[in-house]
């Protein structure tokens, strides 16, 4: 998936009266998986990622946004744009966890709960990936279920937006 086309993709976009939709981001290399890793990450892909996301949110009355990039700068500009236009987000930042205050700046500004999401069990692997900028400002972060947590998250954002 392009930076140009998760930017536009509206999947499930939710339309008229209802909740706004869940705001799906995933940070850098996670276009990548099905390939890179799959001992750690799973042979899963991206779009097996976003069509579980699809389908749990749909069973909870949200449409879903759903975005990849390697590219900080325009992973900040989808948030900031988010303002008034999302119920909530999910976020995998992939290895802006560890690394970027300016994600974290970011995710204050729509004012939205965040679900903070890692594929692999971040706690188990090297120590760098101990650190999280983004947990504490997640209502909930959920490690090591694969792409199923996922589905956790939004069922736990469903919940506090309810």
């Amino acid at each position: 998936m392009s930076d140009a086309a998760a930017a536009d993709q509206a999947t499930s976009e939710a339309s008229g009266p209802g909740p706004l939709p869940i705001l799906l981001l995933n940070g850098p290399n996670l276009n990548t998986l099905g390939t890179r890793e799959p001992a750690i990450y799973g042979s899963e892909t991206l779009a097996d990622v976003v069509d579980l996301a699809e389908r749990t949110a749909s069973e909870l009355g949200f449409g879903l946004r759903a975005a990849q990039t390697n590219h900080e700068g325009q992973m900040l500009d989808w948030i900031h744009e988010s303002v008034g236009k999302v119920s909530g987000i999910v976020i995998n930042p992939g290895g802006w966890t560890h690394t970027s205050v300016a994600l974290a700046d970011a995710l204050v500004v729509p004012g939205v709960p965040i679900m903070e999401v890692h594929i692999s069990n971040v706690h188990k692997r090297e120590a760098f990936r101990h650190h999280s900028y983004v947990s504490p400002l997640a209502a909930g972060v959920i490690a090591g279920y694969g792409i199923r947590g996922y589905e956790f998250a939004i069922r736990r954002l469903a919940e506090l937006v309810g």
